[in-house]
């Protein structure tokens, strides 16, 4: 089986970088999106220079092999995390990555490199969770609005809508400066952990990796109603746990 060992600051089981350091508007810059450098729109076709290194990848450039896994093998790991779980992450990326090189003349630019390596790496990991047992029911990414669970306690409001108990004010230190202490990350990751797999999965694919919707929606294979639900509950309760940390200093 094809092995592959990169980013030796990495952790084994695919956990490297802080959360902490990934500030992201929409969820009160509790996680950030990658760099969109030079990816491409969402729907629309991969963009020249994913086209320019699948050829080089074809033709045997070892330094595009290279480049691919130092762009996409970690982020992969954190992905196979949220979908297979701990234990079968690292054989699902091995497998992936077998898949994506035995594939490569097949791909057709219809998306971005990135976009279509985790789409292998999402089936894969289903795959995975089937021949092991291990894995929840397909419907894991489509039933993340049981219950019309609100995303903020209803009694922090008044009867007429208006914060009965508001949000803490964080007067002593801005947020920004909070989210790059290393105890801040610790959290957010031991929370993004403890997220229901779908919305993980979500969450992780949008404010880690940067995807657009359009993109999670592809590697996920759910809708874009789905997609915004889970997003919607797993922001909030990240959110919910960065208040608690601050309230307790």
């Amino acid at each position: 089986m094809l092995r592959v060992s990169h980013d030796p600051s990495a952790a084994a089981d695919g956990k490297q970088v802080a959360p902490a350091q990934r500030a992201s508007a929409e969820i009160g810059s509790l996680l950030a999106p990658a760099a969109p450098g030079n990816a491409a729109a969402p729907g629309c076709a991969a963009p020249a220079d994913d086209i320019a290194l699948v050829r080089r990848l074809l033709a045997g450039d070892e330094q595009a092999f290279e480049q691919l896994v130092t762009q996409l093998h970690t982020p992969m790991l954190r992905l196979a995390r949220a979908v297979a779980g701990p234990s079968g992450a690292q054989e699902v990326v091995q497998e992936t990555w077998a898949a994506v090189f035995d594939g490569l003349v097949r791909f057709e630019g219809r998306s971005a490199l990135k976009t279509w390596v985790f789409r292998i790496l999402t089936n894969r990991a289903r795959t995975w969770g089937a021949r092991e047992k291990r894995m929840v029911p397909v419907s894991w990414l489509e039933d993340g609005d049981h219950g019309g669970e609100p995303a903020v306690d209803p009694a922090r409001f008044d009867s007429i809508g208006d914060w009965a108990t508001p949000p803490v004010p964080w007067t002593e230190q801005s947020p920004e400066v909070l989210l790059l202490r290393k105890e801040t990350g610790a959290v957010l990751q031991r929370e993004l952990e403890t997220l229901a797999p779908g919305q993980r999965a979500v969450v992780l694919l949008r404010d880690v990796e940067g995807c657009p919707s359009e993109e999670v929606c592809e590697i996920l294979g759910i809708s874009e109603a789905n997609q915004r639900v889970l997003l919607h509950r797993g922001r909030s309760k990240l959110r919910a746990a960065l208040e608690r940390y601050m309230t307790r200093g």
